[in-house]
């Protein structure tokens, strides 16, 4: 279950350090427990393009606080969090502004979601359509964009649903994010198949905890002849189901992959679900 914050500003004009109104939202074992917003008096100019995106003109902050005057709800609410923003946008506000009114940095680990959506539907967002609006619109996620609280939102949102889809977590994210696109989840490695396998045309998904390291079963796969693939699709014909960690399905008794393969086995689509141990078997007797 999830733990983290995230946040998002909009500023008043070309300079990311004018920001002009933050909201963050609280994430706690997955569910989002509580919401702050304000707006802020950035003591700069509004630029009317900037205006015309979020509507934050400066009349409507001419009684709000400035970030000096947020700087202490902003360190109880932040300090020693995950702190997720869609992009670098927000952490380079922030600290721009901080700069500028010589504060003290937000204590923060960043964590930015436009990189977690591109590693966990790379297929989609590799290299581009990772907007925050489009992405939110993909998974059904309804919110008012340019509007700080609902963008900060709408990119938790997001971050729980990429934990869903690739099977990982927070802490998982954290370094999958460093690592490049291309490159596989340290648990869900994929593979091109040998094609020389006696089951080469195969195309293979894990799920769950498997009893040997996954990148060792994903070799065997491969070698097989089989495709390991991270997220079951219509090309897939193989899904292994390892054990499941009951935290992490949302009170699900299978996880996202198995049931969407269930759901693609429904439609037709031709899809073994084997065990770990039927797996094995499978690869023994090659």
């Amino acid at each position: 279950m999830e733990t983290f914050n995230a946040i998002d500003v909009e500023t008043a004009n070309a300079d990311r350090a004018s920001i002009c109104q933050i909201g963050i939202v609280h994430v706690q074992n997955s569910v989002i427990v509580d919401r702050w917003q304000t707006l802020v008096n950035p003591e700069d100019w509004f630029d009317p393009w900037n205006v015309s995106i979020h509507g934050i003109e400066e009349k409507d902050v001419r009684s709000s606080p400035t970030l000096p005057e947020v700087r202490e709800e902003l360190r109880q609410r932040l300090r020693g969090s995950v702190l997720v923003s869609h992009t670098s946008f927000d952490r380079v506000a922030f600290e721009r502004a901080m700069t500028r009114y010589d504060l003290e940095q937000l204590q923060v680990t960043w964590l930015d979601s436009a990189k977690i959506v591109r590693r966990a539907w790379p297929e989609r967002y590799g290299r581009k359509g990772y907007g925050l609006k489009n992405v939110a619109t993909d998974l059904d996620i309804s919110f008012t964009h340019h509007d700080a609280l609902e963008d900060a939102r709408a990119a938790a949102e997001i971050v729980l649903s990429a934990c869903v889809a690739a099977e990982t977590d927070i802490e998982g994210w954290l370094k999958r994010v460093n690592r490049p696109i291309g490159s596989s989840l340290s648990e869900s490695p994929r593979r091109e198949g040998n094609a020389e396998g006696a089951l080469f045309g195969a195309s293979l998904v894990f799920t769950g905890a498997l009893g040997i390291p996954r990148r060792e079963a994903a070799d065997m796969a491969a070698v097989a002849g089989c495709r390991v693939d991270a997220n079951v699709s219509k090309k897939t014909t193989i899904l292994v189901v390892g054990t499941q960690d009951m935290s992490k399905l949302k009170g699900y008794e299978k996880s996202t992959k198995h049931r969407k393969a269930e759901t693609l086995i429904e439609k037709g689509e031709d899809i073994q679900i084997l065990s770990e141990s039927d797996f094995l078997d499978l690869i023994s007797r090659i």
